[in-house]
């Protein structure tokens, strides 16, 4: 592996500091990065049925490669219904049944719901445990698995029950994303031009010139894409680890996208396909949230046609889906809901253009309405 696939994005929190590598072929090295975190402490891993075949012996191999034996694994079902209260009590009473004590560090090898999860898991179990993310899909890379944020879904809501709790140690390896359903892929893209949108119009152009080679699988400009979003979201934890200041500006699209992904039915099917999936429902509200900027005169219309344009060249939805009847007063209703919501009062990340992204809070609901009637018949 050359220098120029991989990099190392440090995420400065005092004591709960970790790294982020990034690279191809970076799982190879995930025994030695390990045992230079925990040396001998116990592992438990925590994947999925659909990652684990694919990935599990890789893993091991290079945990023994390392001197570590192979960890006893706890393993859920694939999809967003494994974020659920059930399926977090089936997998504590596994991993308790393992003899995990306060040394045990879980090991989290899969996508973004197992990434939650397993950080749930681990800061709950015995009141708080160490867990170290290895991410397998391109949403999880540049987003999910870092900052800390773990939880489960309810049915009022996406990741209304959580905790914030930092991992040891984040090993994203691209050569992970060659197995990635092209749909997961895009939906990962999603995610990596909302850092673009939010705060970076430079990465933005870069996008525009590069984003094609990112879902084509050049490693090169996967490893640019992927440190490029972890640098900027370490840069915000690190100065808003909880969420109460400009760690907000990450919710670009989110506020409209979790109330989407819950009225489609959180993983529902339509002709044996997921309706809605969360990169493209944060694509889709982010298509609206610049809509509404536009509405409120904050941004400029071109801009708002121009991201759209992007979305729309690199694969990803920026309208509702047409599969589930949606209503404008039951969104806003999900959105009053949401945890970034105070007191039924909406929040929203708007723009002031690509790469200008601000907190706005109380936004009047006659407005979101009209915005939402408009997209909902697009």
């Amino acid at each position: 592996m050359t220098a120029s696939l991989s990099q190392r994005v440090h995420v400065s929190l005092d004591d709960r500091s970790y790294d982020i590598v990034i690279g191809s072929g970076v799982l190879a090295q995930a025994g030695a990065l390990i045992k230079e975190i925990i040396g001998t402490r116990p592992l438990i891993l925590v994947s999925d049925e659909t990652v684990a075949p694919i990935y599990r012996p890789k893993l091991e191999a290079a945990l023994a490669a390392a001197g570590i034996a192979a960890p006893p694994a706890v393993l859920v079902p694939a999809g967003e219904e494994s974020k659920s209260l059930e399926s977090y009590v089936r997998a504590a009473e596994s991993i308790l049944a393992l003899g995990v004590d306060r040394k045990t560090v879980i090991l989290a090898l899969g996508g973004g719901v197992v990434g939650d999860l397993a950080g749930f898991l681990a800061a709950t179990l015995l009141r708080g445990i160490d867990f170290i993310q290895i991410p397998t899909s391109l949403l999880a890379q540049v987003d999910s698995s870092v900052g800390g944020k773990t939880g489960i879904d309810s049915a009022h809501g996406k990741n209304l029950i959580g905790a914030f709790h930092q991992p040891l140690l984040v090993v994203a390896d691209t050569d992970t994303l060659i197995t990635l359903p092209s749909r997961e892929l895009k939906a990962g893209y999603a995610e990596v031009v909302k850092y673009g949108l939010l705060g970076d119009a430079a990465f933005f152009e870069w996008l525009d010139e590069n984003g094609a080679s990112v879902l084509d699988g050049d490693p090169v400009a996967q490893v640019h894409a992927i440190a490029a979003c972890c640098k900027a979201k370490a840069e915000i934890v690190a100065a808003d680890e909880r969420e109460g200041g400009p760690r907000a500006l990450l919710n670009l699209g989110h506020t409209f996208g979790h109330a989407l992904e819950v009225e489609s039915g959180f993983g529902a099917l339509s002709n044996g396909q997921v309706i809605l999936n969360h990169g493209e429902a944060v694509s889709i509200g982010m298509a609206m949230a610049f809509d509404l900027s536009v509405r409120l005169g904050f941004c400029p219309a071109n801009d708002l046609m121009r991201m759209r344009a992007h979305l729309r060249a690199h694969g990803l939805p920026v309208s509702p889906p047409r599969d589930v009847p949606l209503e404008a007063h039951a969104l806003i209703r999900r959105m009053q809901g949401d945890k970034k919501a105070e007191g039924g009062r909406l929040t929203f990340v708007l723009v002031n253009g690509i790469g200008q992204a601000f907190v706005a809070r109380d936004v009047a609901s006659s407005v979101v309405e009209i915005a939402l009637t408009h997209a909902l018949a697009a």
